[in-house]
């Protein structure tokens, strides 16, 4: 399959002032963008997507008739338009506003205003959740990796399963946290855990010191995704438990593709 460029790229942008349309159509197209599609509100999204998809959404988080998250949710939760990215451009810095989004799987968040750079940057990482690109390992078949997925949203579940399967990944588990994953655990085997932080019943903190401190399991690689940073002191004491790798939401394909070459080539 042929890889798709920036230029190739069908936008649906949805933002409710004109004048921020007028300056995001622009900058996508110094990006080189051809294709872009406007609308207002959520209802206009919805129509466009019924009509002729697209492949990336950029869009405001507050509307007339809605939040982007209604529109976040439509996406995800159709078969056809699951796999289209989708970008959040937001002034919005409070966590409990974002958190939402990053758990339903977004693919980048870019303030307002936000620098040509940062879009270059978002629309890469929409792209890799695009093209398809295999995975090559020294020593695995990357379509036989046996993989174990926690986490308690369907969506973050579906994102990070797609991102995965977009590298070459075939051979899935999920479970909807820690505990239903130690049921897995004694019954499967699996090659590498990908799993959040925040969970009921069991966290993604009492899981990994679970596995890494269990000697049939002690040896399989952790990734821990989660929408607190990864570079903060809270989830750097988490490593302290045997996580492998860190990854915040929303995370950039290539990274976490480093990090599954990294894991599994030790």
């Amino acid at each position: 399959m042929q890889r798709l460029q920036i230029s190739d790229l069908n936008i649906l942008l949805i933002e409710p002032s004109d004048t921020q349309r007028k300056i995001i159509t622009s900058l996508l197209i110094k990006e080189n963008v051809a294709e872009i599609d406007a609308v207002s509100d959520v209802s206009g999204a919805k129509n466009a997507l019924k009509s002729h998809g697209a492949d990336l959404v950029v869009s405001a988080m507050y509307f007339a008739d809605g939040t982007a998250i209604d529109v976040l949710k439509y996406i995800k939760e159709s078969s056809e338009l699951a796999s289209i990215p989708f970008m959040l451009v937001s002034s919005e810095t409070k966590t409990s506003k974002l958190e939402e989004y990053k758990q339903a799987g977004i693919s980048a968040i870019l303030p307002k205003p936000f620098k040509p750079v940062h879009l270059t940057k978002a629309l890469n990482a929409s792209l890799d959740l695009i093209n398809e690109d295999e995975i090559e390992l020294e020593y695995f078949d990357i379509t036989q990796i046996r993989v174990l997925l926690v986490d308690d949203s369907m969506l973050a579940r579906g994102h990070i399963r797609r991102t995965l399967e977009k590298m070459g990944a075939k051979n899935f588990i999920e479970a909807e946290n820690g505990a239903m994953a130690l049921t897995y655990l004694k019954d499967n085997e699996f090659d590498i855990v990908v799993t959040d932080y925040n969970m009921p019943e069991m966290d993604g903190r009492e899981l990994s010191e679970f596995i890494r401190f269990n000697p049939e399991t002690a040896h399989i690689p952790i990734i821990m995704v989660t929408s607190e940073s990864a570079d903060s002191l809270h989830m750097s004491n988490i490593q302290q438990t045997g996580v492998n790798a860190l990854c915040d939401k929303p995370f950039e394909p290539s990274m976490v593709k480093k990090m599954l070459v990294s894991l599994l080539t030790e």
